[in-house]
């Protein structure tokens, strides 16, 4: 496979366990001329990474086949890391240190602070991994995983932070290697609620203000000069 241009690839996420080459060229064709399908499925969940001739034609198929659903898994279509538009790595997901770089994050992504700490991941745990666990909760922007055996997790709304934290805490956790682990969810600290609406405060009544009484005062005499 060339790995001249990256900006020609896709990575597919999320495959069924008897995916085969011929049924993601039938998926993608349609969005260009695809050079090569490189199937991983030996070990653990499957994934590939599938190039294009055109980069524009990589563009189109992440826009049209992020989210799809094939034989019941919903395929996740995303750019690799190593290209210059990417967020996925190209082993299907490794562990990222507390360093900086890309974690996961959407771009455009400003944190809202709707946050779980994550703890217990198996050792192959990974950010990826972290993202697609949290997905059935509800929307998530941010997703981050440590050395440690700890990982952090965001989304964009208050409700769904909720929702995760009450449904998927002692959750069982299953990395892209196959191993899993039953992991602990809890607020993080730096994580913060909803801004409560504001009432509106009511109006004063004018007819009891002193300042009202002064500037009526104030207005009646031009009117009795223009009256003379």
């Amino acid at each position: 496979m060339s790995y001249a241009n990256n900006d020609c690839k896709v990575y597919v996420g999320n495959l069924p366990s008897d995916i085969r080459t011929r049924d993601l060229e039938d998926i993608f064709f349609k969005y260009g001329k695809i050079i090569d399908v490189d199937l991983h499925n030996k070990r653990g969940p499957p994934f590939a990474f599938i190039e294009f001739e055109d980069p524009r034609d990589a563009d189109d198929a992440v826009r049209g086949r992020d989210g799809y659903t094939f034989d019941g898994y919903r395929l996740r279509v995303e750019f690799p890391r190593s290209s210059s538009k990417g967020s996925y790595g190209n082993s299907g997901g490794g562990r990222r240190s507390t360093g900086g770089g890309f974690r996961g994050g959407r771009p455009g992504y400003r944190p809202r602070g709707y946050q779980l700490h994550v703890s217990g991941l198996p050792p192959t745990g990974s950010w990826q991994d972290i993202k697609d666990h949290f997905r059935e909760a509800g929307d998530v922007v941010f997703a981050d995983a440590f050395n440690d055996g700890t990982g952090v997790v965001e989304f964009s709304r208050y409700e769904h932070m909720k929702r995760a934290l009450r449904d998927l805490d002692d959750s069982k956790f299953r990395s892209h290697e196959g191993e899993t682990a039953y992991i602990r969810v809890k607020e993080s600290r730096s994580s913060r609620s909803p801004s409560p609406r504001r009432s509106p405060s009511p109006r004063r009544s004018p007819r009891y203000g002193r300042s009202y009484s002064r500037s009526r005062s104030r207005s009646r005499s031009p009117s009795r000069s223009r009256s003379r």
